[in-house]
């Protein structure tokens, strides 16, 4: 799988093809992920305090604004844990949810199927929106570091489109770790985790090296 990643000072990315042993509706998820959502979690990184702002440079170095409704995805899971509100999706998302909401890091997941080739990793275009829930909810993503297929945006640290999310007849994912260069190691180490807990569901995990523009 090729994807191209355009040059950005801060984004330190990790690109991640899954193939799962089954339709994700047929794979039962992580056994543990009450525990993992819950404050006696032991994970193997923490979660310092320089997380949060380096995080949000990242999302702003395109003139994007990480606040409000439009914060990093892993900001969301943090107030949502803390609430008791986090419950399973499918194996794909739990993962991605359980390695974001302690590493810190946003974590995009999309179904590869969904999407067309040629994929890209770079800074969205003024007046890009896209629908990002089942009820039709858009998000204006202008000037957000984004993944994009032939059809335009797909996903990003905030929310992911609707368009490329994963199902219950979803076989093969692309994850991207949305890390920052501010971070040093942070963004290997939330893979190695990450990866881990996909291959613990029979998950194949391949890193996909990324291509320059």
């Amino acid at each position: 799988m090729n994807i191209t990643v355009d040059e950005h000072p801060l984004l330190d990315p990790v690109l991640l093809l899954v193939r799962w042993p089954a339709e994700l509706g047929e794979i039962d998820t992580l056994p543990e992920l009450a525990a993992w959502f819950s404050d006696d979690a032991k994970p193997p990184i923490d979660r310092p305090e320089e997380v949060k702002p380096a995080v949000r440079n990242l999302l702003r170095h395109g003139g994007f604004k990480p606040s409000g409704r439009s914060k990093p995805a892993s900001e969301y899971l943090v107030k949502a844990a803390e609430r008791g509100v986090m419950g399973s999706i499918n194996p794909a998302v739990d993962c991605c949810n359980v390695a974001s909401l302690w590493s810190g890091l946003p974590i995009s997941v999309v179904d590869v199927n969904k999407g067309l080739g040629p994929w890209r990793v770079g800074i969205a275009e003024p007046d890009t929106i896209y629908v990002f829930n089942p009820s039709g909810q858009e998000i204006n993503i202008s000037g957000l570091i984004s993944l994009f297929d032939t059809e335009g945006a797909c996903g990003g640290p905030v929310k992911d489109s609707q368009r490329t999310k994963t199902h219950d007849g979803t076989t093969l994912t692309l994850s991207v770790i949305w890390g920052t260069s501010a971070l040093s190691g942070r963004t290997e180490a939330t893979a190695q985790w990450y990866s881990a807990l996909m291959a613990s569901l029979g998950a194949q995990v391949e890193r996909v090296k990324p291509a320059g523009p």
